[in-house]
């Protein structure tokens, strides 16, 4: 299970991007901090936002409500927001077991994340 890392969560842009960073662990007490973070990303109204998931030990089910409220927004806006990672194996089988994997644009990195373009515009 977790091992007892405390969450972080920061942010800063990169390429016209609002770059998302989540590490350690997250769970119910601390899942706010990442829509905290994700909401000032929506607000400040960046092209894309990325959520970098790397640095995520363990993550429950209140990392993904967060995620997919956050990636409904996304799309309400019309902007675009790509999950990255490496992703643990936690963070992993979280998306596997849920299924929910397809409802996110997934990237293998930042930067792989930065240089996705967007499938709704091409760019």
């Amino acid at each position: 299970m977790s091992d007892g890392a405390e969450a972080t969560v920061t942010h800063g842009a990169a390429q016209d991007a609002f770059v998302v960073r989540v590490g350690g662990d997250i769970d119910h007490e601390s899942a706010f901090r990442l829509e905290e973070a994700l909401s000032l990303a929506h607000r400040a109204g960046p092209e894309r936002t990325v959520v970098d998931l790397s640095g995520t030990g363990f993550a429950d089910s209140s990392i993904l409500h967060v995620l997919l409220e956050a990636q409904r927004a996304h799309r309400a806006r019309g902007t675009l927001m790509v999950v990255c990672g490496p992703f643990g194996d936690i963070v992993r089988r979280l998306f596997d077991v849920t299924g929910t994997g397809g409802f996110f644009v997934l990237a293998d990195s930042v930067g792989a994340a930065l240089e996705l373009p967007d499938p709704a515009t091409g760019r």
